[in-house]
């Protein structure tokens, strides 16, 4: 039986205010019929939780996974062109990602977790982005790690 998990991240930045940190995680148990990863669906979801909770325009700079160049994708980002402009990451460019940061940390945090189970694993992490959510200074040093400016 195989075992993944799948993450979504996003640092949020807006001038003036303290960063945040919105993220959401899967286990994918291997199930049968049970979906591997995220799909366009729930990254569409995140988009408008966070428009909601942020209130105001987001400007999304994310890589090129398959589930973000879904023509489902593409369409729902031209809907919304009032208060959504997305920006692609070059194909390998982890050095410009925040999230990498994000995730380095987690790692850090739980290195040396002797999980008894996928469940334990994945609530040391839950719990690592937890803390992480309400340290808003180590959201902007991921941010600021790749060389963008929290300046405005």
């Amino acid at each position: 039986m195989s075992h993944r998990s799948g993450r979504r991240t996003w640092s949020c930045f807006k001038h003036g205010r303290r960063s945040r940190l919105f993220y959401s995680f899967h286990v994918y148990q291997g199930r049968k019929g049970e979906p591997k990863g995220f799909a366009w669906r729930d990254y569409r979801d995140l988009i408008v939780r966070a428009h909601i909770q942020l209130g105001g325009p987001i400007v999304l700079v994310w890589d090129n996974l398959r589930a973000h160049l879904m023509p489902q994708m593409r369409a729902f980002i031209k809907a919304n062109a009032d208060w959504l402009t997305v920006f692609q990451l070059p194909s390998y460019a982890p050095d410009l990602n925040p999230q990498e940061g994000i995730w380095a940390l987690v790692k850090r945090t739980i290195g040396n977790l002797a999980a008894a189970n996928l469940e334990q694993m994945a609530r040391a992490v839950k719990r690592s982005l937890k803390q992480i959510q309400y340290r808003s200074a180590l959201v902007d040093g991921c941010i600021t790690d790749t060389g963008l400016s929290l300046d405005g």
